[in-house]
């Protein structure tokens, strides 16, 4: 890695693939009270799967690490736009394209870590408009 800025991207798109790739329940415990649209979830991953091209370039990424990005991009994006309407929550319970999300993120973390199982991210707090 040849800056801050790329340590810190590959650390936000294993932290991102590490959410996708945890059972349901886990996601669901994550989430808590959180209110986080599908389609917002959606679009992170899009772009960590779109930034992730100029990190390979950058060696900060293997090629086969690209390729799993690429799969799990392209997944992403044959949901229906409907589908991306709602809480992610309710998503992960009605839509059986998270299973298959699930299933390419924990492959990329099987080939990049050893392990899909990984720490998920510390939740964002809500914003609540005090300083």
């Amino acid at each position: 890695m040849n800056d801050l800025g790329d340590a810190h991207l590959r650390t936000w798109t294993l932290h991102l693939i590490a959410l996708l790739a945890a059972d349901t329940r886990e996601q669901l415990a994550w989430l808590g009270e959180r209110e986080l649209e599908t389609k917002d979830v959606v679009e992170e991953v899009e772009l960590v799967c779109r930034v992730s091209e100029g990190l390979a370039e950058r060696g900060v990424f293997e090629p086969e690490d690209l390729r799993g990005l690429r799969a799990l991009g392209r997944r992403l994006g044959k949901i229906d736009v409907t589908c991306r309407v709602g809480l992610w929550r309710n998503a992960l319970a009605t839509d059986s394209a998270w299973d298959g999300i699930r299933s390419l993120a924990r492959q990329f973390l099987l080939t990049r870590l050893g392990d899909w199982r990984q720490p998920l991210p510390r939740p964002v707090r809500p914003h609540t408009g005090d300083h």
